[in-house]
């Protein structure tokens, strides 16, 4: 169960340095002619990320594998491939790497592109039921065998007491094995983020 950043020292830090642990942050996009009020959150998130993973890593330690939703590739491709989708998020993996983090594969990319695909198709908006329904189907499938990838590739590739950085959306679904102390990035400007799209009836990541 993921542990909120504020709240780390209940159970006490202590209890959490020996084993596999995971820094889960919410992968928020900055979107398509982002107005300028979403924007200023958007920016006071990321910089909140890197200082609240600063501190994690004085307490617990270093980062020793990235995992990046949507890259399927490691090393200097996926870093090119992260600087591509979000380069704030880039800015965090970076700054991981120059301490001796590695980027790890976390997507196998057939399964990715099928999703991405079945997750347009939903987006067009579809007129038949029954077409509908094939398609949410395999969307489901995929999304499920999508996710039981990620998590078999975190699993592979986190040694005993590495720690990991996993950069994902918030709606995840993912069920990482019960071994791997997960710890929530709940930085304040989540809420606000949060908050704005709730009233502006649309999501974080759009």
């Amino acid at each position: 169960m993921a542990e909120e950043l504020g709240k780390i020292e209940r159970p006490p830090v202590e209890n959490f340095k020996k084993g596999r642990k995971l820094y889960l942050v919410p992968l928020i996009y900055r979107g398509e002619d982002a107005k300028e009020d979403y924007l200023e959150k958007f920016n006071r998130y990321w910089e909140q990320v890197g200082r609240q993973i600063n501190e994690l890593e004085a307490k617990l330690g270093k980062v020793n594998k990235i995992y990046h939703e949507l890259v399927s590739s490691a090393g200097e491709d996926g870093l090119r491939a992260i600087n591509d989708l979000n380069e704030k998020s880039h800015a965090i993996v970076q700054a991981c790497r120059e301490k001796g983090a590695q980027v790890e594969v976390v997507e196998e990319h057939d399964l990715l592109t099928q999703f991405m695909d079945w997750s347009r198709c939903l987006l067009i908006g579809l007129q038949n039921q029954k077409v509908f329904t094939r398609v949410y189907e395999a969307y489901l499938e995929t999304s499920r065998k999508r996710n039981e990838s990620i998590v078999g590739k975190i699993d592979k590739t986190l040694g005993p007491d590495e720690i990991g950085l996993l950069l994902i959306r918030g709606n995840h679904q993912l069920q990482l094995p019960s071994d791997i102390q997960v710890l929530y990035v709940a930085p304040p400007a989540l809420d606000e983020i949060n908050r704005y799209f709730r009233e502006h009836e649309t999501g974080p990541e759009n």
